[in-house]
């Protein structure tokens, strides 16, 4: 998955927006599009079942 975030801190409130992408293709074309300051990053989920919380 990839993430664009758009920070507008020039808000009173502080603004931070995440669009997400399927495709890096996809998020690299519309982070071109999108104004303001942005972050343009790619979340890698890591799954480990031996290490996973078991509740009882």
């Amino acid at each position: 998955m990839w993430v664009v975030t758009i920070i507008n801190a020039y808000s009173r409130e502080n603004n931070l927006i995440m669009f997400e992408f399927k495709t890096e293709r996809e998020a690299k074309e519309n982070f071109i599009k999108l104004q303001n300051q942005k972050v343009f990053s790619e979340i890698i989920y890591a799954y480990n079942p031996a290490t996973t919380l078991a509740v009882k």
